[in-house]
């Protein structure tokens, strides 16, 4: 069906390759195919080729960006003779992800987070991970992927945190850590459907917006409003003690007599670090997945920064348009993706080399973009959650020419189950997403304003 009359149409070669190996053609040779071909007709002709049973869609990548307009366009945008031999890799595609299961809370929901496998567990065994929440009624939950709630974390006189919990992210199966607005950091024991606190973490001066571990050398960093990045210790024989003045008295100032539980006694100790720089309220931090003696972190101040996490000191700054509110390290492109006040996502380049500070923007949104999860099984799919009420999911090499330049485009919109059909709001009101999860066996996981944890399927055609 390629070879078709040189006076009708204008051909191109076309060399088609695919790194599914059991998609492959037979024949690699390049072949005559009308330069009015979109995806569509170029998806059939590979089909026809393939012997697979049934049909199956096909994505197309041609310089490492996915073709979304007529081969003659693509010429012509990017100055390509059709004289020319183009080599096209060919991948199934991504079908739109599957509605699964809705986690009901009481109050908004923060965060989202899965349970590691088990470090005995095979890459191949079925791991069914435990789902962490947290929420604004200063409460952590663990529950199964069956909906049923687990465990919960005890109320602030027994032990638990003064205010709304902002993150919480599993250390192992039986450890947890979670951050609040009360400006603690807690570790808790989860054993047997149960929660119990074992560590108070003491040295911000404002809420903790985020927390990050990193399990194999028990240790945790935390970014705050008070424009610090914290490092901590998730051990208490290995932690300094917690500053004194920020301990909870139990006398109030005005001479009331706190409630505490004398019951509940629980350690207390104080950061490894606290490293200064940032100009306005952190808003996330992360190690660095490769090494962990390097941190980035995001902030209001609009700026990415980069950290020796051996000697605290700054080792880079990058700075944007706008105020940053999430991170997300894509390290095998070597970029930050960071979310912002701008509507977009900007991938940032944090290399001493890089020609610009922002490589690539992924434009959709109408609101903030305030958390993100890279897909655990692509490297080039990232998903983002936004105070619009919706998630998106980017490929980094689906872009769209602009008027502003080439800038990435989601494939899927995902808008929340609460609303039962009815349009998203505008701004996102009642339905804001806060937090976010993608889990390599449950799938895409969002919390949000709407007081539930939506799962989604993010499995591809098989």
């Amino acid at each position: 069906m390629a070879e078709t009359d040189s006076a009708q149409a204008q051909n191109i070669r076309l060399r088609f390759t695919t790194r599914e190996g059991e998609l492959e053609i037979g024949d690699s040779a390049a072949v005559l195919i009308p330069t009015s071909f979109r995806r569509y007709q170029l998806s059939q002709y590979v089909n026809s080729q393939l012997d697979l049973g049934q049909p199956v869609p096909f994505e197309f990548l041609i310089n490492g960006t996915y073709l979304r307009t007529t081969l003659d366009d693509y010429l012509s945008q990017n100055g390509i003779s059709a004289e020319n031999t183009l080599t096209v890799e060919y991948v199934r595609a991504r079908i739109p992800p599957r509605y699964v299961a809705s986690y009901e809370h009481d109050d908004w929901v923060s965060d989202v987070h899965t349970a590691p496998a088990p470090v005995s567990a095979s890459s191949n065994s079925n791991h069914n991970p435990s789902i962490l929440t947290a929420g604004y009624d200063g409460r952590i939950r663990v529950w199964n992927t069956s909906s049923q709630l687990l465990a919960t974390s005890a109320a602030a006189p027994h032990g638990g945190h003064l205010s709304g919990v902002k993150s919480a992210k599993f250390v192992t199966p039986s450890q947890i850590a979670s951050a609040s607005f009360d400006r603690t950091v807690k570790l808790w024991k989860y054993q047997e459907n149960a929660l119990s606190p074992s560590l108070d973490l003491y040295g911000h001066k404002a809420g903790v917006e985020a927390v990050d571990v990193h399990a194999s050398s028990n240790r945790l960093l935390t970014a705050s409003a008070d424009h610090s990045v914290g490092f901590w210790s998730t051990w208490k024989s290995d932690a300094p003690p917690a500053p004194e003045s920020l301990l909870p008295k139990a006398i109030t100032k005005d001479g009331k007599r706190r409630k505490l539980n004398p019951s509940v006694s629980v350690a207390q100790r104080g950061p490894l670090s606290l490293m200064h720089a940032h100009t306005a309220p952190v808003s996330d931090a992360q190690f660095d997945r490769k090494d962990h003696t390097v941190a980035y972190s995001s902030s209001l101040d609009h700026s990415v920064r980069t950290w020796d996490l051996v000697t605290g000191a700054l080792v880079d700054t990058r700075t944007t348009n706008s105020a940053l509110f999430c991170l997300e390290q894509m390290s095998a492109l070597q970029l930050l993706a960071a979310g912002s006040a701008s509507r977009d996502v900007k991938l940032v380049d944090p290399r001493e080399s890089a020609a610009s500070v922002v490589a690539m923007t992924l434009r959709g949104h109408r609101n903030h973009v305030v958390t993100l999860a890279r897909d655990p099984a692509n490297e080039y799919v990232l998903a983002s959650g936004s105070h619009d009420g919706t998630c998106r999911i980017w490929d980094v090499r689906s872009t769209k020419s602009g008027k502003d330049g080439v800038a990435g485009q989601s494939i899927f919109t995902i808008a929340r189950e609460s609303l039962q059909g009815k349009a998203t709001p505008l701004t996102g009101e009642g339905v804001k997403v806060f937090g976010l999860c993608w889990d390599a066996h449950i799938g895409l996981l969002s919390a949000g304003e709407d007081k539930a944890v939506q799962v989604n399927s993010s499995e591809n055609i098989t």
